[in-house]
């Protein structure tokens, strides 16, 4: 028998297998592994994001800038004409995505703030004050949104502080019944309790300890909020109580420039005009389920073999 003969160790060989991935690995093998459909809306939604934060330097002319012609067709130096009182219909698509997104993100982000906060004091609480908050919020949630939105808009004033406030207020309702359901699970395990005999106060309690663990459901309802409040401010934009001119928003280009579907049968460019904007605002809603679907499968521990 050899003498070199070398002896097989267990532990050695687990050692040599087991190797923990790093952040960035973990996050490349997730991309790499995410379907068509995510990428897809990850790319539709870059260019979105690059369309806002650079409108300025990509749009060809000013948000407002008017032009002598009304109406012009397309081409030229108006790639896809001009509006009623001939504005370009190109920079102010541009600058739309400035306007609908940032509004939209700063009254989801209140609504995530509040409804979370709320949310998980009456899990914690249990007694009269989780009474208190979850009728009030079954109270607001018995209102329509849009017709509630409507009618605070009429007597505030349709200007863009009172949209992001009452639809960030209106919207938190529904993050307040997500994160107080995920939270009583989370408010009775060992770790929370141990942190209260710790004598932790109530802010290191919601944000160390329970908030890092139900962060996912609340990121998914983040994305489906931030598709019905982009409906709602299209809605109430279509109707005159949303973005308030000159600031462009897509809902309202559609109703300035709704007349030239009539003319289609003379000019197909000038019925395809009013459609860009509604159709810019499918495709948004469409990318962002698209990446929410592929967000919510990678976290909820389904199997990759799962088909």
């Amino acid at each position: 028998m050899s003498e070199n003969t070398q002896s097989y160790s267990a532990k050695g060989e687990v050692s040599n297998i087991t190797k923990r991935r790093t952040r960035f690995e973990r996050i490349k093998i997730a991309f790499s592994k995410a379907p068509l459909s995510a990428w897809f809306g990850m790319i539709v939604l870059s260019i979105y994001l690059i369309a806002a934060f650079f409108a300025p330097f990509i749009a060809p002319h000013g948000e407002a800038e008017v032009f002598p012609v009304a109406y012009a067709p397309w081409g030229g130096e108006h790639l896809l004409g001009t509006d009623q009182i001939g504005r370009d219909i190109l920079s102010r698509l541009i600058f739309a995505s400035r306007n609908t997104l940032g509004i939209c993100f700063l009254a989801c982000t209140i609504a995530l703030f509040i409804g979370t906060i709320f949310g998980i004091i009456a899990a914690i609480d249990r007694s009269y004050i989780d009474q208190i908050l979850s009728r009030s919020i079954d109270t607001l949630m018995a209102i329509p949104v849009m017709i509630f939105t409507f009618i605070l808009l009429s007597v505030f004033g349709p200007s863009n502080l009172n949209l992001i406030l009452i639809l960030g207020v209106l919207e938190s309702t529904r993050f307040f019944r997500i994160s107080r359901s995920v939270a009583v699970g989370q408010v009775v395990l060992e770790y929370v309790e141990v942190a209260k005999l710790r004598g932790e106060k109530l802010s290191y309690i919601i944000f160390r300890e329970i908030l890092p663990n139900i962060a996912s459901p609340l990121i998914v309802e983040f994305g489906v909020r931030f598709i019905f409040i982009i409906f709602t401010v299209s809605s109430l934009s279509f109707l005159g109580l949303g973005i308030q001119p000159p600031a462009a928003d897509w809902a309202a280009m559609v109703r300035e420039n709704a007349i030239l579907i009539q003319y289609a049968q003379y000019d197909i460019t000038a019925g395809l005009t009013p459609l860009i904007p509604a159709a810019i605002i499918a495709l948004l809603a469409l990318a962002i389920n698209f990446v929410i679907d592929w967000y919510l499968y990678i976290t909820s521990g389904l199997k990759d073999d799962i088909k």
